[in-house]
């Protein structure tokens, strides 16, 4: 599927962010790199560069007026993390979105999310608790939610799943799935998945799986996470099917 590169501005607004991987906060004191780096991997995961197309690297200098170098900083960290890839002959390109690479990211999460639910509920603190409360009201508030027509999550911390495995507070599980796989998950979410009629369900499972972590009864928080990404995996597979 090939794609042509939006003739956005240089520098957005969403550029100044800080990273869902330790990005500086002000873009004052990020280098051009960085502004890059979170430019491209916001329109890449909302679509505004198209999955599969074709990464022209001089296009993108003159866009930016960036040199090949900071260009090509951007694009490796880009690579890092799934969402562009390299091959011989062919040069870069955005992942595309897939069936078969939609189910290998489910399988994966289903296991590894719900370890992490598992852990934190064994590692709990007030503290977490507390967060996972406040986020939890946070996305309570959405106009779209109370609708029952989408359940966005921003980036990061206010991202129920990011801030469930920050929570087992086991370093190998972070890496893997809030750092190398995260935003392949979210290209995925954010394209596919936010507007869904499970809206609501999805939710209320959030708020099961917050309480079986409160409660401390890490097998039940498993168990739930588990069922809750499966669901959100065949709720995904009904649209892909819908669209062939």
């Amino acid at each position: 599927m090939e794609g042509q590169i939006s003739k956005t501005s240089a520098v957005e607004a969403k550029a100044g962010t800080a990273s869902a991987e330790g990005g500086k906060g002000a873009r004052g004191s990020q280098s051009l790199a960085d502004r890059l780096f979170l430019t491209l991997r916001s329109e890449i995961v909302e679509g505004r560069i198209a999955a599969g197309s074709k990464i022209s690297e001089p296009e993108l200098a003159r866009r930016f007026d960036a040199s090949r170098g900071s260009l090509r900083e951007a694009l490796m960290r880009l690579e890092s993390l799934s969402l562009i890839e390299r091959k011989v002959n062919v040069g870069a390109r955005v992942v595309d979105l897939t069936e078969r690479g939609l189910l290998e990211i489910y399988d994966v999460r289903e296991a590894l999310e719900g370890m992490a639910c598992r852990l934190a509920a064994q590692n709990r603190s007030e503290e977490d608790l507390g967060e996972l409360r406040q986020m939890l009201h946070r996305h309570e508030q959405q106009e779209e939610l109370q609708k029952g027509t989408a359940y966005f999550q921003p980036e990061g911390d206010f991202d129920f799943h990011f801030r469930i495995v920050q929570a087992s507070h086991n370093d190998l599980l972070i890496d893997t799935l809030c750092n190398k796989l995260y935003y392949r998950v979210r290209m995925y979410r954010y394209q596919l998945g936010m507007a869904s009629p499970r809206a609501h369900r999805a939710f209320r499972e959030h708020s099961h799986i917050i309480e079986a972590i409160e409660a401390g009864d890490g097998e039940l928080a498993e168990i739930l996470m588990r069922r809750h990404i499966r669901a959100s995996r065949s709720n995904i597979e009904n649209k892909l099917s819908k669209q062939n």
